[in-house]
């Protein structure tokens, strides 16, 4: 059955607003916080706003306690209001009958969905995001309903989607492999750091510091506790550090995602395991001074669609040691040092060069603050609006 007639606002813009063709964006994932997808997607949503707001309004799935995003509450906004997992199913099974939901969008010139979740429309062009295939690369981290429904839904949502956007040339190389989609149809836009992703004064770091109670040296690890992160090796690695004096403590700011068991029995029996610190989710605002304040980011993850906290960090002048696989070069090139995620001995003495190696630490920040600076959303909005021009 398909979804009620979408609950429409426009504050500030007169009521016939919804007469004047706009590209809806899907904001879902940034309103619900879901980690790198709201990122993206809330990033790309005010780039592409502060450049020409008069082409774009919202829409989202709002479940209970959803909040509009700050600052654009007065954009055109269409919403449904369903659980994720009720809405996701809905999406694919209008896919598979080929219901069209085209009146959740009066009057719209394009749909872009902004996580891997594309409405089934009959008349609206459409442009959908690619992330990561890493449901594929990695089965066994996903949970089984999760790589059944992307394993059923994605191929048929990039066969049905009118143009594809990647975020890096690794995620078109898995998607032309195992879809055999056109190249032409799959066009490649990195992410960037947000702008408040810069350095930060000793005194701002201090401060934040004590709020969360962090040690005065301390490796840093962003991103949510799932098994691809490889946490389990990065704790060895941590251990090795810690016993020869190299570092205080080990940050690991985000959430708990899902498959964490394994990390947090390891935890338990670790000798260092009051040197790991637990802030959880963290603020945008205080989330910079705390990869300001560490010795290092190390990202040991397994496989990434992007990997944007290597960005973030080496925007805000922190060293970064990160895994080789798949995306991660691309975003990190000659400004991070790398190491074999599978093997902990490998991270292990990438760890301990680092943090011996004063010299290697700063010419590593000179050279991330270089390479971070070839991105920004500025960039990626114009290289999408393109996307959205060639379409419509």
């Amino acid at each position: 059955m398909p979804p009620s007639p979408p609950n429409r606002r426009g504050r500030g813009y007169p009521l016939n607003i919804f007469q004047v063709r706009l590209i809806y964006l899907d904001v879902s994932a940034a309103v619900h916080r879901r980690a790198g997808l709201g990122r993206y997607a809330e990033s790309l949503a005010r780039a592409l706003v502060a450049a020409h707001p008069e082409r774009y309004g919202l829409f989202y799935n709002r479940e209970r306690g959803v909040e509009p995003l700050a600052g654009l509450e007065h954009l055109p906004t269409c919403t449904v209001a369903l659980g994720y997992k009720p809405w996701r199913m809905l999406v694919l099974l209008g896919q598979l009958s080929r219901v069209g939901f085209d009146y959740l969008l009066p009057e719209a010139a394009l749909f872009h969905a902004t996580e891997h979740l594309l409405l089934p429309l009959r008349t609206i062009p459409t442009v959908l995001t690619v992330h990561d295939l890493i449901f594929r690369h990695l089965p066994s981290h996903h949970k089984p309903l999760n790589r059944w429904y992307l394993n059923l839904s994605l191929p048929l949502y990039c066969r049905r989607a009118t143009r594809i956007i990647v975020v890096s040339e690794c995620t078109r190389r898995d998607l032309i492999i195992a879809y055999g989609l056109p190249p032409e149809k799959i066009t490649v836009i990195p992410e960037a750091a947000d702008p408040r992703f810069r350095p930060r004064p000793p005194e701002v770091v201090a401060a934040v510091s004590a709020r969360y109670g962090l040690p005065a040296r301390y490796l840093l690890f962003v991103g949510t506790i799932e098994p691809r992160k490889n946490l389990t090796r990065l704790l060895v690695a941590f251990e090795a550090a810690h016993a020869e004096g190299l570092t205080d403590g080990l940050v690991i700011v985000g959430r708990r995602g899902w498959l964490y068991g394994d990390f947090f029995a390891r935890l338990e029996q670790s000798p260092a395991h009051d040197a790991v610190h637990f802030p959880g989710y963290v603020p945008d605002a205080d989330l910079p001074a705390i990869y300001a304040g560490a010795q290092a980011l190390v990202f040991p993850s397994l496989y990434e669609g992007f990997g944007l906290p290597v960005l973030e960090a080496m925007a805000c002048g922190t060293p970064v040691a990160a895994s080789h696989a798949s995306s991660i070069p691309e975003i990190g090139a000659e400004a991070v040092l790398y190491f074999d995620p599978t093997d902990t001995e490998a991270m292990t003495e990438t760890i301990r060069t680092l943090l011996r190696d004063a010299d290697l630490r700063a010419d590593l920040r000179q050279r991330g603050f270089g390479q971070a600076a070839r991105f920004s959303w500025e960039r990626a909005a114009a290289e999408t609006e393109a996307v959205y021009d060639a379409v419509r």
